[in-house]
């Protein structure tokens, strides 16, 4: 070891000797107090980063599975709006696509769900429950259970959310009234359409906008109800749901003008730019705190200058270059960032790892609920680090560390030997 740093330049030995005299404290011990601090706030700023991002992702992703739990990856309609006049031919040109693992039909429309007084507004969803399975894990779920299976044609059954059935007050078997946008006209005027049907069962997919606004009832009611003479689209499952935004380009130049495809993605647009800009948001605001530590080292390497004055001299008496006095500070206050974002990384990346051990424990420790289940959608604290995150966040760190020490390493090359030896 000793041979292999004895064949460095002589700029990386001393300004890695500095470094570690200064974190020993044998030189000064204040200036080995900040330039600790320093490398401390880097670490934290670092690893507080990591931390927040691997979360967010990590709510990101919750929020995403239960909603694709509830809607398919890929819807078709028609581009006019009507109902599709032939979803079966649809449905048959879209399988062929490599991609697509199931198809079925629906029908969406707004509505008014009432019992007494109590009118809740919903989107009813006619489904095909032989087909909704292909595309949904809600579906499946309900098969399971035997659910899905009420919803037989003519029967007028539904099947509603969790939250929308506590808010109505109701019980499985009970009554419950549709109102349907679309009246009819009679001699007293257009009144809304009602329809009597029968809550048959509930689901519950841990996503309160589903399970709040969502009614689920056989595809042959929902045409009758709403009278669209046919299914209003086609829902597809992918085999893989990130690659949705490709594949329905790839079906909507497939499939013709006539339709219009719209992915998971661009149906809840406003919600994963909220998220974005959320994220977006906490990596600028956490950058600063990066920052702020990282230009603690100016402070650092200013006072380490002033003190290594008389050091500064002798070298350039023995004909060291102003370059090369400026390359010792320089590595000092690398060495100090890459020790930071070092331990920054590995401080965050193991908490962000092990977040879901970290978390209960404090949470007996300190006898206390961060994400209790009846206000949060989860009861346990989500994380997902990802290299797209983790990268530049160390590079960035390391950046500006390096800007840090630019300013005082070039005041460091600009001391005269003859003004610095002057009072020694």
């Amino acid at each position: 070891m000793s041979s292999f740093l004895q064949n460095l330049p002589y700029e990386l030995r001393i300004g890695w000797r500095y470094t570690r005299a200064g974190r020993a404290g044998r030189r000064n011990g204040f200036i080995s107090f900040i330039s600790f601090v320093a490398m401390l706030g880097i670490a934290l700023g670092v690893a507080a980063l990591i931390i927040v991002l691997s979360v967010m992702n990590g709510f990101q992703k919750e929020v995403r599975d239960r909603m694709l739990g509830v809607i398919p990856h890929v819807e078709i309609v028609d581009a006019r709006g009507g109902p599709l006049a032939d979803w079966e031919a649809l449905a048959a040109s879209a399988k062929l696509h490599p991609e697509v693992v199931g198809a079925a039909p629906f029908v969406a429309t707004q509505a008014l769900i009432a019992r007494g007084e109590t009118m809740r507004g919903a989107m009813v969803r006619g489904i095909d429950p032989a087909l909704e399975p292909q595309v949904t894990p809600i579906a499946r779920t309900l098969e399971a259970e035997g659910t899905l299976a009420k919803l037989q044609p003519g029967a007028w059954n539904l099947i509603l959310g969790g939250e929308l059935i506590r808010q109505l007050g109701l019980e499985i078997g009970e009554p419950v009234t549709i109102v349907t946008p679309n009246g009819q006209v009679t001699p007293a005027g257009v009144v809304p359409r009602l329809k009597q049907m029968t809550l048959a069962g509930r689901f519950d997919s841990g996503h309160y906008e589903y399970d709040s606004s969502l009614a689920l009832v056989h595809i042959d009611d929902a045409i009758k109800l709403f009278r669209t003479e046919g299914p209003t689209g086609v829902q597809l499952r992918l085999k893989d749901q990130q690659d949705a935004r490709r594949v329905a380009d790839e079906l909507s130049r497939q499939l013709g003008p006539e339709v219009l495809v719209r992915d998971w993605t661009r149906t809840n647009q406003n919600w994963f730019a909220a998220v974005q800009l959320e994220k977006r948001m906490m990596f600028i605001i956490l950058t600063l705190i990066v920052a702020v530590a990282a230009f603690n080292l100016v402070s650092t390497l200013v006072m380490t200058v002033t003190d290594k004055q008389a050091d500064i001299a002798i070298l350039r008496t023995l004909g060291a270059s102003p370059r090369s006095i400026m390359g010792i500070f320089m590595v000092q206050g690398a060495a100090a960032g890459v020790i930071g974002t070092l331990g920054g990384l590995g401080l965050g990346l193991l908490v962000a790892f092990n977040i879901d051990v970290i978390v209960p424990a404090l949470e007996r420790l300190l006898s206390a609920s961060f994400l209790p289940g009846s206000i949060y959608l989860i009861t346990r604290m989500p994380s997902e680090p990802q290299s797209a995150d983790i990268v530049p966040i160390a590079i960035i760190s390391l950046v500006l560390a390096f800007l840090a020490t630019l300013y005082p390493s070039w005041r460091a090359s600009r001391v005269q030997p003859a003004q610095a030896l002057r009072y020694e």
